[in-house]
């Protein structure tokens, strides 16, 4: 078989080009996580040098194997959220190690591959209305420009009385966020290509040469040893008894989190089919739970399907290949990690505001005439930002759409996997939210 026919390049009306672009673009999008998922694991306990080998080889699996086996554009890495989860909450609030923590994420790594591997996990996703799948998909969008904001400090903490403030605009670094911001927006008013790489390199190449942000030390170094942390999980600490929330909690948490960003992203980009599903779901979904179980083994936190592949979709990758790209680049990485960490925030910040603009069009299939299934999604969107949690937004839409249904006497019109979905929602809210 040909690589077009095998990457499905002429059927999505692509080139080789545009997914090279597109890979890229989401590399140099989330390759934050490189840094920033070892720096959050370290407050664990997880020696950060061997947590970012983890995290490198933990994406480069997962990404590579949804391009070549999923053929779906989505690029896979440690969630965040979930990595916070259990720094802050499970090793830091309830005292857990961070061995049994891990042991948590590889047992709900291996449910999730039975779940998938039988197709009850796609059954479930199906279950999903079209009006919480385009709230999925804005929810995340509005998710995005909220880091985007904070990652370029346009936005910052603000007080008690008021949360968020405006950042400091005469700042080097924010000034170079807006301009690199504006770059974009007017790039891809013109219709350029690799407009959001572009601006990620010329917002970078600013910050170089103004001093706001450093030159790397070097280029090339090798990548620190998994010594230490590969295989250390703690099972039997994982399923005892006392630890059932926890474990409850990452499951629900990397469920609902999988399944918005797919039916989001998918929705975004054309992906689904007429009634709002991702054909052949059980692919991708196998691809999240295999990379979260080899994540486990490696030293890392719940891996999974990444909101930043919007920024390579929106660049015009729709195949398989775009993932491939973006493994290969992950790859790289191991032995780049001074070049690509060198990327400042003002830089990839722009980036993840644009991507949720872009996300913002599926507004317009919310079913404003309907109460009932716009509050839903109306709750989905903003408590996804609010809380700052996406779990706690999808939750809420899977728990109070098929609510107001039966409230409104139209209890008939909610899938079986809707009420097993609710049900979930309702345990996550009683047991880890």
């Amino acid at each position: 078989m040909r690589a077009r026919e095998f990457f499905g390049i002429d059927e999505h009306r692509t080139t080789w080009k545009t997914e090279v672009l597109a890979g890229t673009t989401t590399f140099l999008t989330m390759a934050y996580i490189i840094v920033v998922n070892p720096a959050i694991l370290a407050d664990a306990g997880i020696p950060r040098g061997p947590a970012m080998t983890a995290t490198i080889l933990s994406a480069f699996f997962g990404t590579m194997l949804m391009g070549l086996y999923a053929g779906k554009p989505f690029a896979l890495a440690p969630y965040m959220g979930e990595n916070a989860f259990i720094a802050y909450t499970v090793t830091g609030v309830l005292g857990y190690s961070w061995q049994t923590a891990l042991g948590a994420v590889f047992i709900g790594g291996v449910l999730f591959t039975i779940l998938s591997v039988t197709g009850a996990r796609s059954w479930l996703a199906r279950a999903i209305p079209k009006s919480l799948s385009a709230a999925f998909a804005v929810g995340i969008g509005f998710f995005l420009c909220f880091i985007g904001f904070n990652t370029t400090g346009l936005v910052t903490m603000g007080t008690p009385d008021a949360p968020v403030a405006f950042g400091d605009i005469g700042s080097m670094p924010v000034l170079l966020s807006v301009g690199g911001l504006f770059l974009m927006l007017i790039l891809l008013m013109f219709k350029v290509r690799g407009a959001l790489l572009i601006g990620i390199l010329a917002t970078s190449a600013a910050a170089f040469l103004t001093g706001a942000a450093a030159l790397p030390d070097a280029v090339v170094s090798m990548p620190p040893p998994l010594s230490g942390i590969f295989m250390k999980i703690d099972l039997s600490g994982a399923l005892s008894w006392g630890f059932i929330s926890v474990l409850l909690t990452v499951f629900v948490m990397d469920f609902v989190d999988t399944m918005g960003s797919l039916l989001g992203l998918s929705c975004k980009a054309g992906l689904c089919d007429d009634d709002g599903n991702l054909p052949e779901m059980d692919k991708p979904m196998l691809c999240d739970a295999l990379a979260t179980v080899v994540g486990a083994v490696l030293g890392t936190s719940t891996t999974g399907v990444y909101i930043e592949s919007a920024a390579g979709m929106e660049e015009g990758g729709r195949t398989g290949f775009t993932a491939v790209v973006t493994a290969l680049l992950f790859l790289a990485a191991l032995f780049l990690t001074p070049v690509l960490t060198a990327v400042p925030p003002c830089a990839y910040g722009p980036v993840l505001v644009v991507v949720g603009m872009m996300m913002f069009e599926p507004v317009k299939l919310l079913p404003f005439d309907d109460l009932g299934e716009l509050a839903p999604a109306f709750l989905t969107i903003v408590l996804m930002s609010f809380t700052y949690n996406l779990g706690i937004g999808i939750t809420a839409g899977l728990l109070t759409w098929p609510l107001f249904k039966a409230l409104s006497g139209k209890a008939d019109e909610v899938p079986s996997g809707l009420w097993v979905l609710a049900l979930l929602s309702l345990l996550f809210y009683t047991f880890g939210a």
